[in-house]
């Protein structure tokens, strides 16, 4: 199956390991680019639908969880008759692994690790899930040392009846890890998880089970019958507080043991902090050996032929109270015996000689401790000098000698001191707000956003007001530069209203500097603008803009008898354009006849002046002239020069004929080819145009 890709996204790369209906690969998650972790149910189950059933109720439960101390589920599917999910690939051991290599855990790991699983458990139960089968293949530790639990294939949510999802008399679950009511097929409660959770812790303190047997059966058994195991401090260097935890997780019966997770983490704090000070007695609730079945057998009588009843009875009540005496006496002496023979090996057991643990981290002084057989006592204290969670300083002092059992009083560092945050939040300059934080011994980060408060006020700060944080930490300040500058938008030819309201919008003041007249603008339109296109400027700004008065009025020229060209010239100087129409008449040809409107008269600049040329209906002669007069002849006659060709003939640079041919009759308005003399370079010479206007046909 390896290099098999699911849903042509996940990949499928090495087998990581086998469970009880499922096998566990590396893969990766081709569209995401992730490495994930792929668990493909067993072939021989995938036909069985309650075992599919069981594998989807797996990802359903999973999904639901989402907390740093339980592996994330990503996705399940199904690829023709192979059912799989994809989940978080977590990168280090299982706590199986640990154990198999290492034996049992020092002390202060595996209250860690104890801590991290009550966080993700605690998490699962409010969920309304159990996980059902916890134990040490299912714990998994990361490079960074965060525990996370995996598999929640049998966890199934609280209000579910047991039968839902398994057969009658199949009970789910690894032999060794079951609570006793597990065992017995009885309705589960997050109880039997704290129970499986207590084996586990069990044995890493152990490097053992507490219970182990020939047979699941005969586990089974003894999880349901045998006394509750008990960790010998002597012996394997775990704190009295610990043991005693330990002690009430294992017992038989729930009401028992404790009732959440989140009990069982505060009670492990407290033991990690007072370890000697244990806050549970140990108990027993499981069936237990009698003392009567360990009193001697009755002697029989010296006397055996006396019968008399008096005397009988007498003996009889003589010989019943001297054997109780007995063993009493017998008890006081066991327990004497265990009790001094422990104080007396205490007491001559060779002193231990302390090592020097200023500067160690916190784990690795307790390790040695606990390697010692001493007891760790940690107080935390702040520090400028210390790295955080590393010894400052032991009590007794290295190289002292102490018995055995003796408690070592570490103080770790928590790092540098804790300072109250002062509010700096509406200081006016930013500086004053820097200046306080240092003074304060903080790390102050100026941030600049834009914002409608002050210029260089303090508008927030992060943390917030009254936070305890260390010397040397970061606070940030969030520090107004003023509104957001904008972009000066193109005004010209806009209506000086509709301009107003795009400055408005965004922010900016329209202010009519001045009006001046225009021909090329209408009346009320923006001319000119003092801000350059682009520019950007801060919220508020005026854009000063020159307004169009529109074209004003001013005198129409006298034309009349003039030339057409001086005609022409006249109305441009006034700012007027001429637009020529004709006439055909016999007499004062080449001259404006008729002007509109009349001299004198009012218009405004650059509008239209009709003239009427006077012209005879016929081509004018232009030989001999050159190229500029016949343009100017043929403009007086009413016609234009179409073009100018070039030939050999005639003078250089002269005007040797036409063509229409002079005195040929032609509507005035048409245009009029020239033959030049090409002598003059004439090669070179412009085309001619049309006339400024076209007169009406």
């Amino acid at each position: 199956m390896i290099e098999q890709t699911f849903n042509n996204r996940y990949r499928l790369d090495k087998r990581l390991g086998e469970g009880g209906m499922a096998t566990v690969y590396c893969g990766t998650d081709t569209l995401l680019r992730r490495r994930v972790a792929i668990k493909v149910l067993r072939q021989e189950y995938a036909a069985d639908q309650e075992f599919v059933h069981r594998f989807y109720q797996e990802a359903e439960s999973a999904a639901r969880l989402s907390h740093p101390n339980i592996v994330n589920t990503y996705d399940v599917g199904r690829e023709g008759a192979v059912y799989y999910i994809v989940m978080e690939l977590v990168d280090g051991p299982s706590l199986a692994e640990l154990i198999q290599n290492d034996g049992k855990l020092p002390e202060p790991i595996a209250v860690d690790y104890a801590i991290q699983l009550c966080n993700g458990l605690a998490y699962a139960h409010r969920q309304g899930l159990l996980h059902r089968d916890i134990k040490p293949a299912n714990i998994l530790i990361t490079n960074d040392d965060v525990v996370k639990l995996s598999d929640f294939g049998i966890a199934r949510a609280v209000s579910e009846q047991t039968m839902a999802l398994t057969k009658p008399g199949l009970v789910m679950g690894s032999v060794y890890y079951l609570s006793p009511e597990q065992a017995q097929g009885h309705e589960l409660h997050e109880t039997s998880d704290l129970y499986s959770l207590g084996v586990v812790l069990y044995q890493m303190l152990a490097g053992k089970l507490p219970y182990s047997g020939e047979s699941p059966v005969t586990v089974a058994l003894k999880h349901i019958g045998d006394p509750v195991p008990t960790l010998d401090g002597t012996d394997l260097g775990v704190s009295p507080a610990l043991a005693a935890i330990v002690n009430k997780l294992l017992q038989k019966q729930p009401g028992h043991r404790f009732q959440s997770a989140s009990d069982v983490a505060s009670a492990l704090r407290e033991a990690r902090e007072r370890p000697t000070q244990p806050a549970y007695a140990l108990a027993n609730d499981a069936p237990t050996t009698s003392f009567a079945a360990m009193s001697p057998p009755p002697r029989p009588s010296r006397h055996p032929d006396y019968r008399d009843g008096v005397m009988e009875g007498a003996e009889r009540g003589g010989a019943r109270w001297a054997l109780g005496l007995g063993a009493l006496l017998l008890l006081a002496m066991a327990v004497g015996y265990i009790f001094f023979g422990r104080v007396i090996a205490g007491a001559i057991a060779p002193p231990v000689t302390l090592g020097d643990y200023v500067g160690l981290s916190a784990a690795q002084a307790q390790q040695k401790l606990v390697n010692a057989g001493l007891i760790a006592k940690v107080t935390l204290t702040p520090s400028e000098t210390v790295p955080a969670d590393h010894v400052i300083a032991q009590r007794p002092d290295p190289a002292s000698k102490v018995r055995r059992d003796s408690t070592v009083e570490l103080s770790v560092s928590s790092g540098l001191p804790t300072i109250g945050l002062r509010k700096v939040v509406g200081f006016s300059s930013s500086a004053d707000a820097v200046n306080i934080l240092q003074a304060d011994k903080f790390k102050p980060v100026v941030k600049l956003v834009f914002s409608n408060a002050p210029k260089d006020s303090v508008i927030d700060q992060n943390p917030k007001p009254g936070s305890d944080l260390r010397e040397g930490s970061a606070v940030t300040l969030l520090v107004s530069q003023g509104p957001k500058p904008v972009d000066v938008p193109n005004l010209v030819s806009l209506d000086i209203a509709k301009a107003s309201a795009i400055l408005e919008k965004i922010g900016l003041k329209l202010h009519v500097a001045s009006k001046s007249p225009s021909a090329a603008f209408a009346a009320g339109t923006v001319i000119q603008q003092d801000l350059q296109v682009g520019e950007t400027v801060p919220p508020g700004t005026v854009v000063n803009v020159v307004q169009s008065l529109g074209a004003q009025p001013t005198t129409v020229p006298d034309v009349s008898t003039q030339p057409y060209v001086s005609a022409v010239a006249m109305l441009t100087q006034a700012g007027f354009k001429a637009v020529v129409q004709y006439t055909v008449q016999q007499d004062a040809n080449g001259t404006i006849v008729q002007q509109a409107p009349d001299p004198g008269t009012q218009a405004p600049r650059g509008s239209d002046v009709t003239i009427t040329l006077s012209v005879s209906g016929e081509v004018p002669d232009t030989n001999g002239l050159s190229i500029q007069d016949a343009k100017d002849r043929l403009a007086s006659y009413g016609y234009s020069v179409g073009n100018v060709a070039y030939t050999q003939e005639g003078a250089g640079g002269r005007v040797v004929r036409t063509e229409p041919e002079a005195g040929t009759a032609l509507r005035a308005g048409e245009s009029v080819t020239l033959y030049v003399n090409a002598g003059g370079g004439g090669a070179s010479a412009p085309s001619a145009g049309p006339p400024a206007s076209s007169p009406p046909r």
